[in-house]
């Protein structure tokens, strides 16, 4: 389950800025005719003119996504929690409906001091007040509907209320009288009637996903239930007789690392994974990638040329159109993106972790960003800390932790490791030849240090492919 470099230094370079590069650079031990390798020479020159560069590469695979027909639910507001708006969040009545009062006080009407109607109170959830005369105030609760003809609304606080004594159109046996301790501005302390909205106004745009927050909006603006995209379905198919899924490593025999980490990122990226595990049968694998209406098949391992690596013969025999077969990115060159029908694709990862990772970020995940209708994140870049070392020819991403505003590049980075990335805030996009301190460098978030800034723009829609 190894992916091996074509200039053997992605495992040198487990520690960044200190390997030797070049042709001549040792191929570090193991790399040599495992899975996931590239054979002979000849085929690895074959490989590498097919490649696609790992830019392009992710924007077929967003594009594969985008074009994918969508499927919508609606679910009651309890259910909604993030799942993502398939439609615009429209207001269904104005907010506020009515001309509320913004404190706890009192509502008066014309210049003061006020009379008091000590036998009136205006509070929440009461229907519709009478209109309040010149000359009065009454108490109000925040909340409560201002009668009409209310000049202001006077917090308590700023308000002194004097014993009663005759009022002025001299009728007397008043609550006594308001007098206020600032001066009073028309309209302060109401919420008039649409401040927030108005009916049909657009509060949230399609795509948006469904926080505590949103859930809040629309049960205001007057929602029980929301549309919203189907999270896609993701079938992963673990490949590998010599995996364990249990225990200490023996006689050859290595821990599958993929299968726990697979299910919980996908969910993070909106999709419902299955995970299971097929182990080096070809029939088997055919059977599971022609035999699901999953969205999404992703295959772990067996991307090249070797042996056991049936997924190229498999998607042949299926009769799949491969996208991508290959992509100029270290570590994870070996993986792969194809269609199986119109709209159900396959992403086959190579079987090194960190290089599962890779294949991960360049290919799955921009294609179930569109298959779950979320938006694209909003590109972020840091400087680097430190010179990185590239490859002479292909993009690397590199594990790095954010210090004081920049990127600092993590140990144990070869295709084979998980070190790194366990104690990582992204992924420094690293062009080829490599990158110097100070140099800026774009960032791809892990999902669970990811921004939670304000939705970025939607992307650029582009053509589905013919």
């Amino acid at each position: 389950m190894t992916e091996p470099d074509v200039d053997g230094v992605d495992e040198a370079l487990a520690l960044v800025g200190r390997a030797p590069t070049g042709p001549s650079a040792p191929r570090p031990p193991g790399q040599q005719g495992t899975r996931d390798g590239q054979g002979a020479s000849g085929h690895r020159d074959a490989q590498r003119h097919r490649d696609t560069a790992w830019d392009r590469a992710r924007a077929l695979a967003a594009r594969a996504g985008r074009c994918a027909a969508p499927r919508s639910r609606t679910v009651p507001l309890d259910q909604a929690l993030g799942r993502v708006l398939a439609e615009p969040l429209t207001a269904l009545t104005d907010l506020p409906p009515f001309d509320t009062s913004a404190m706890d006080g009192w509502a008066v009407a014309g210049p003061g001091p006020w009379e008091i109607r000590a036998e009136e109170s205006l509070l929440a959830g009461r229907g519709e007040a009478t209109a309040l005369p010149d000359g009065i105030a009454v108490r109000i609760a925040t909340g409560a509907r201002v009668p009409a003809d209310t000049t202001a609304v006077i917090r308590t606080e700023h308000a002194r209320a004097t014993p009663g004594r005759a009022d002025r159109a001299g009728t007397g046996g008043g609550g006594g009288h308001l007098h206020a301790r600032h001066e009073v501005v028309p309209g302060q302390d109401i919420r008039p009637r649409g401040q927030e909205c108005r009916t049909g106004d657009e509060l949230l745009p399609a795509a948006t996903i469904v926080t505590p927050a949103v859930l809040g909006l629309a049960a205001a603006a007057g929602y029980d239930r929301l549309v919203t995209a189907e999270p896609p379905r993701v079938d992963v198919l673990v490949l590998g007789d010599e995996l364990l899924t249990s225990g200490i490593p023996y006689d050859g025999l290595i821990r599958d690392a993929l299968g726990p980490m697979l299910g919980p990122w996908l969910r993070t990226l909106g999709a419902e994974p299955t995970v299971r595990r097929i182990g080096d049968d070809a029939d088997a694998l055919y059977e599971a990638v022609t035999g699901t209406d999953a969205d999404l098949v992703v295959t772990t391992g067996g991307t090249a040329a070797g042996p056991v690596d049936h997924v190229h013969p498999v998607l042949r025999k299926a009769g799949a159109e491969l996208l991508v077969d290959g992509v100029r990115v270290r570590p994870g060159h070996p993986m792969l993106l194809a269609r199986l029908t119109a709209n159900r694709h396959l992403v086959g990862l190579p079987g090194n972790p960190l290089a599962a990772v890779s294949g991960l970020l360049t290919l799955a995940e921009p294609l179930l960003r569109g298959l779950a209708g979320r938006r694209a994140p909003e590109p972020y870049r840091l400087p680097v800390r430190g010179d990185v070392h590239g490859h002479p020819r292909d993009t690397r991403l590199v594990p790095v932790a954010h210090r004081d505003g920049r990127a600092v590049p993590l140990h144990y980075a070869g295709p084979a490791m998980l070190r790194g990335l366990a104690a990582a805030d992204g992924l420094a996009v690293v062009p080829p030849g490599g990158a110097r301190t100070g140099d800026v460098l774009e960032i791809l978030d892990l999902p669970w240090t990811a921004s939670t800034s304000a939705p970025a723009p939607a992307p650029a829609q582009g053509g589905c492919f013919t």
